[in-house]
């Protein structure tokens, strides 16, 4: 979407009716995680409102009026850096009289660690935008970091049984963090499957077969009929995560997410011990 069109777009959201403004200053996140991060430790004192999809890659959406008008009218604004539209968005709107706060999140979200500094970044950034709440904030980003601590203890744990640090793996370097994580070794990664060509086919099927590869892990998001042939040319299994809540059954939260994704890897295992 080019910059112009997003300005002048901009420029007739403005002159429209006035809107009466929110009881809640609102958060934009660009997608679902931080959208939840936002909304767990901003409880009742802000809206929050997630631009993507959870089914939508990143790197793959497309903007509607409707993300143009949000950010317009936010207060704060969350995304990840690994939005090619968001140095466009964010320039048409900064001609806005009252252009909101904007917080860059880089670093993974997809391990318990990872979230944890997500979740303070976010809290600082709403206890700057509301100072007097700040405390608040904090003491709902401790509590929300203490779930993600324990059931990141059960989920190593669970790995350590089933001796995940047996198992090579080759991993869609999105789901990276997570697979290391949990203690699975990489054989090596591949990037968006768009990029990659018959070429990449060749030498990823000789290094997981030079490294004994016993799964191939997808990322739901990114397409997986790449991940899927590369398996097949391996003869590992496939495996597919996703990066975001509520794009699969059982993944309603972040934590939900995190439990699916490594009880989807720890049946495949099982299925490896089993055969």
């Amino acid at each position: 979407m080019h910059k112009s069109f997003l300005i002048g777009l901009l420029a007739l959201l403005l002159v429209a009716a006035a809107v009466p403004a929110a009881a809640q200053p609102t958060v934009v996140a660009t997608h679902a995680v931080l959208g939840e991060f936002a909304q767990v430790v901003g409880g009742t004192a802000i809206q929050v409102v997630t631009i993507i999809p959870s089914g939508f890659c990143p790197a793959h959406y497309d903007l509607r009026p409707s993300d143009l008008a949000a950010v317009s009218q936010a207060s704060l604004v969350l995304y990840s850096g690994l939005e090619p539209w968001m140095d466009t968005l964010l320039a048409a709107v900064g001609s806005a009289a009252h252009p909101a706060q904007t917080v860059a999140l880089s670093g993974d979200w997809n391990t318990p660690k990872g979230a944890e500094s997500q979740v303070d970044a976010i809290a600082a950034a709403l206890g700057k935008l509301l100072p007097q709440d700040a405390d608040t904030f904090a003491a709902n980003a401790a509590a929300y970091k203490q779930q993600l601590a324990a059931l990141g203890e059960d989920l190593l744990a669970q790995a350590q049984a089933l001796h995940a640090s047996d198992v090579p793996v080759i991993a869609m370097a999105w789901q990276a963090p997570f697979v290391s994580w949990l203690g699975f070794p990489i054989v090596t990664t591949y990037g968006l499957p768009e990029n990659l060509s018959l070429k990449d086919l060749v030498k990823l099927t000789q290094d997981g077969k030079d490294g004994n590869a016993r799964l191939v892990i997808d990322n739901l998001q990114s397409g997986v009929s790449f991940g899927a042939k590369l398996a097949y040319e391996i003869g590992a299994i496939h495996v597919v995560l996703s990066n975001f809540p509520g794009a699969m059954p059982n993944t309603a939260t972040v934590l939900d997410l995190f439990t699916e994704n490594a009880q989807s890897l720890f049946t495949a295992v099982s299925a490896l011990q089993g055969s």
